[in-house]
């Protein structure tokens, strides 16, 4: 049974320790990602973006010294001490879980970046599927960025054209449109992660809640909760 939907960045600079100075900068997406992540009951599907498709189990544990400073991340309370790569959007979920929900398992969908839009919404309805066939009630976490090109700092470059559609998806992430999630286009970084999350949305939710949207450092970060 399908409990919640948290949406959250995937974003490096949210982990304090990564962020150094910067921290404070972005203490308020960090408390917004934290409650949002609260929400969820005690088993997560997190859902984000990759080099490849997998299925990364909770009894995982990894650490963001590819970004810099060892920060170790668990999938589970229980998951074993051997740590091994993973993608930033598992790192960032097994982060926000020990923040948020210390007991709570994760398992986490790792969508490739190439994926379709048809496909993406297919991944979506299947995954629905799945979940509700659960009896105990399963919380999903959609850890996705939107474009990266907001200024002229950003990682992806400037494009002057990125500002209107990072406000449109804002606010369809805001109002909970699915029909314009399924209309994104390749600029947004997380698009795969929302078209996933249209699938399994369908129509929509019965209810969203914006917590904060922001873009430091040229990237648009969105928080927010669904109620499905």
């Amino acid at each position: 049974m399908l409990s919640a939907i948290a949406l959250t960045p995937s974003a490096p600079v949210l982990v304090p320790e990564l962020a150094g100075a910067a921290a404070a900068e972005v203490a308020d997406i960090r408390a917004a990602a934290v409650a949002a992540a609260a929400e969820l009951p005690d088993r997560w599907i997190a859902v984000g973006v990759g080099a490849a498709d997998q299925v990364i189990e909770a009894d995982t544990r990894g650490t963001f010294a590819g970004y810099g400073v060892n920060v170790d991340i668990a999938l589970a309370p229980d998951a074993p001490p051997a740590v091994r790569a993973l993608p930033l959007c598992a790192l960032f979920a097994g982060w926000l879980r020990g923040q948020a929900n210390p007991a709570a398992r994760a398992q986490v969908r790792v969508f490739r970046a190439e994926t379709d839009s048809a496909s993406a919404l297919a991944h979506g309805r299947a995954l629905r599927a799945e979940i509700d066939a659960v009896a105990d009630p399963v919380g999903v976490l959609v850890v996705a960025d939107g474009a990266n090109t907001l200024t002229p700092p950003a990682p992806g470059g400037y494009d002057p054209g990125a500002a209107p559609l990072q406000a449109a998806l804002d606010s369809a992430l805001a109002a909970g449109d699915t029909g314009a999630l399924d209309a994104l286009p390749n600029a947004v970084v997380g698009r795969v992660a929302y078209q996933v999350l249209a699938g399994l949305a369908g129509p929509g939710p019965r209810a969203a809640r914006e917590l904060v949207r922001s873009a430091p450092y040229g990237v648009g970060y969105f928080v927010g909760v669904w109620v499905p």
